[in-house]
């Protein structure tokens, strides 16, 4: 129990706690419009914003979030305008953001130390002021996600339909590409700005293998990701290992678990389903039904001239198009 009396554990789990339910929420949208990787490239270019901030002396936390919502606005509005596709879009945010990263750290005299705690997270990092805007920025991205959740389903569902029923799409588009910039720096002390991506799409592929239904698979999804964070961020302690790594592993090793329940219970849902009632379509004759008699109007034999398949016990001959199995003294015509 001293874990939880030291000050930097308690800012760490707290700091857990919002990463593991904002990354999550907002990843929930970015997998329904099959952009998983955006977090990545808003991640890359959140390490500028980060750099930026040691090179002018400011809180990094704050530039970090300036250029990522920046970078992510950009991103969407030239994506949105078809002037680049989504990947080459963010291919730019990955290469020119870690490169403007790597430049400007070494412009304002920092080592490679100093960079890994943004990376790849850090609990001893996590300071009071860093705690005051993860908090704040957690609850923007929890209370947009959730009131604004029908409105950012549509539009990430079918943005045709969502266009048609007065939704102003372009805005909602980008209002859930600035939500991923503000996720990254909300988790970018805990998890770190390589593997926040990780955060925000594992627990909603791991809510995929067990749920059924969109809210259902973002609550799921929130639980877990609270889940691995608390206990990621514990064992990182005990361990003395990266938090963001181990927040990670933890991720993947439960999206394994799922995926293998999952599949067993789709399995047994399959196996125990009735078959369908099917009714044939007008006008369509169904399938003749099975007869069973005991005489038969034609004596099949060695030389009758019919297909004959032998089946061990019985013989089977083709004719008219039935085909009819003689099992002792008795004909079945299927």
């Amino acid at each position: 129990m001293t874990l939880f009396q030291l000050e930097f554990m308690q800012r760490a789990l707290i700091a857990g706690l919002l990463t593991g339910l904002s990354a999550p929420a907002i990843g929930t949208y970015l997998v329904q419009r099959r952009l998983a990787l955006m977090g990545d490239g808003i991640g890359h270019i959140a390490i500028t914003g980060v750099a930026l901030g040691l090179l002018t002396g400011t809180a990094p936390v704050l530039t970090a979030i300036l250029v990522a919502v920046v970078g992510a606005s950009a991103i969407e509005l030239i994506r949105a305008r078809g002037k680049t596709s989504g990947d080459v879009a963010l291919s730019l945010l990955f290469y020119g953001g870690i490169a403007g990263g790597v430049l400007l750290i070494g412009l304002a005299g920092q080592g490679a130390a100093t960079l890994n705690t943004y990376l790849f997270g850090s609990l001893t990092t996590v300071s009071p002021s860093d705690l005051y805007y993860v908090v704040g920025l957690a609850v923007v991205v929890l209370v947009v996600a959730i009131g604004l959740g029908p409105q950012l389903f549509a539009v990430c569902q079918d943005e045709e339909f969502a266009r048609v029923t007065g939704l102003r799409v372009q805005v909602l588009n980008l209002l859930i590409a600035v939500m991923a910039a503000v996720t990254v720096t909300v988790a970018m002390r805990t998890v770190g700005l390589l593997l926040v991506s990780a955060l925000m799409v594992v627990p909603v592929a791991t809510a995929q293998q067990i749920t059924r239904s969109f809210r259902s698979t973002f609550v799921t999804a929130c639980g877990i990701g609270v889940l691995v964070c608390l206990a990621g961020i514990i064992t990182s302690y005990n361990a003395n290992v990266a938090p963001g790594a181990t927040i990670v592993v933890l991720a993947l090793a439960c999206f394994v678990v799922a995926a293998a329940a999952g599949a067993l219970v789709r399995r047994r849902r399959a196996v125990q389903a009735p078959l369908p009632d099917e009714e044939p379509e007008v006008g369509v004759p169904g399938p003749e039904p099975h007869v069973v008699t005991d005489e038969h109007a034609h004596a099949h034999g060695q030389k009758c001239g019919h297909p004959k398949v032998e089946h061990g016990d019985h013989v089977d001959y083709v004719h008219d198009g039935h085909l009819h199995a003689a099992h002792g003294d008795h004909w079945d015509e299927h």
